[in-house]
């Protein structure tokens, strides 16, 4: 059997009055979103990342919004992941590929069907995708025109990007000297010498004659992945490239299956073994090795250099315990995957106000575990997928900040999990940059 005949987990219950099959058939008929061409190429980037050529940045939101698509936000969560970026190319002394949780996020897995507050219990939230975060009855309804609506604001949010990082708005000098501002905040001065070593390497290149136009240094390459979640939205974008006859989700240049929705007999893994995006596939700290190697049997079976990536999940105490095992199975299999880490899903609590948070030391451990574990297994961390906003919000505790339980009520934004703010995310780069670094020692 194929994915349309397998049983999907995580799905909203539609409501049979043929309104899905007509967003469907509209969907259909709309133009793809990428194009696989571009997904051809992150390929080609990822394979780089398996060999250690390259470095992976994933980073977005939790869950897009449909309310918070403005040209801000936007804006400013490109503008977090470029700065990142810098840094961890520093660090990491090879290209940084920049793929944002972005243009498409806009469905979530959850743990019940419902939600229950006093005595009233409606459907979960489950992303904008499917229904409303208003807790009321008609705004839990799923409405399969919100597909539609996640299309185009999906498209329109591509559009700026595009803009941005073709533009001129991520040239290499401006984006350090963003930097160069967040270090002079007394707070991050601890990561002053790794500022002034970026410094005086543009310093540097500039003396030499460095053409920073010839080089591209204006320009980008920004890539759009999503959680493949709600088939009924990936199927209709599923497109055949007209230069091989190979189907393409064209969704986003990468999907990924969730640790909720890997089971080897669902439809989402079937479905991204038919597509030919580069996808991935997280892992939490109880999968069994010898699954991975099933999964990999599944949607990787060439064993092709950049289709697959393992996005490992396995929280801060657990990582060191739990990831060598997996890893050894893998490597041992001849299979050449992407390793990343998420260090945010493993590591989320309810704090003493009742707020789920995250702390960001735990995310820094989480990390460092996992940079630990592939140094001495000889193999490569290829790189990091992290929840974050280019906001100043405060939804994870700890950091140079030192935000506070006391402190989340202040900006608590999110309508899923807690994210990294503009200014944790940019502490975390510069750790993960000195991680690389001692690596490359």
């Amino acid at each position: 059997m194929q994915w349309p005949e397998l049983e999907a987990a995580q799905q909203p219950t539609w409501p049979q009055d043929g309104s899905l099959d007509r967003v469907r058939e509209t969907l259909a008929s709309y133009p793809p979103l990428v194009f696989a061409g571009e997904c051809d190429v992150l390929r080609s980037r990822l394979a780089d990342a398996s060999r250690g050529e390259a470095f992976l940045l994933q980073g977005g939101d939790c869950a897009e919004m449909f309310e918070s698509a403005t040209a801000d936000n936007i804006r400013d969560r490109v503008k977090t992941i470029l700065q990142m970026a810098a840094v961890l190319t520093y660090g990491a002394s090879t290209p940084v590929i920049k793929m944002g949780r972005i243009a498409g996020q806009y469905a979530k897995p959850r743990s019940k069907d419902i939600e229950t507050r006093g005595e009233v219990t409606l459907p979960a939230y489950r992303g904008d995708m499917v229904n409303d975060f208003a807790f009321t009855p008609e705004a839990r309804r799923p409405d399969p025109e919100r597909l539609l609506r996640a299309y185009h604001t999906s498209s329109a949010t591509l559009n700026l990007v595009r803009a941005f990082t073709t533009g001129g708005f991520a040239d290499l000098r401006s984006v350090h000297e963003w930097n160069r501002g967040f270090i002079a905040n007394s707070a991050y001065a601890r990561y002053e010498t790794t500022a002034r070593d970026i410094d005086k390497a543009m310093r540097f290149m500039q003396a030499c004659g460095a053409d920073f136009d010839a080089m591209n240094a204006r320009t980008v390459e920004f890539f759009a992945s999503h959680e493949a979640l709600l088939l009924d939205y990936e199927q209709p974008l599923t497109r055949i490239d007209s230069r091989t006859g190979n189907p393409y989700a064209t969704s986003g240049h990468f999907v990924w299956v969730g640790e909720r929705t890997r089971q080897l007999d669902g439809a989402h893994l079937d479905y991204v073994s038919r597509i030919h995006n580069p996808v991935g596939v997280k892992l939490g700290p109880t999968v069994d090795p010898d699954e991975v190697l099933r999964i990999i049997d599944k949607v990787d079976p060439e064993r092709e250099p950049g289709r697959l990536t393992f996005i490992t999940r396995m929280g801060a105490g657990t990582i060191r315990e739990a990831l060598p095992r997996v890893v050894e199975k893998v490597t041992a299999s001849g299979a050449q995957v992407v390793w990343v880490s998420d260090p945010m899903h493993g590591n989320t609590f309810e704090s003493s106000t009742g707020y789920k948070t995250r702390d960001f030391d735990d995310v820094v451990e989480e990390v460092r575990g996992f940079f630990e574990v592939h140094q001495s297994l000889g193999t490569i961390p290829g790189g990091i997928h992290v929840e974050l906003t280019g906001n100043d919000v405060t939804e994870c505790i700890g950091g140079s900040e030192k935000i506070l339980d006391a402190d989340l009520e202040r900006r608590y934004e999110t309508a899923c999990d807690p994210r990294l703010n503009h200014q944790q995310s940019l502490e975390l780069a510069f750790l993960v940059a000195e991680m690389l670094g001692q690596r490359l020692a």
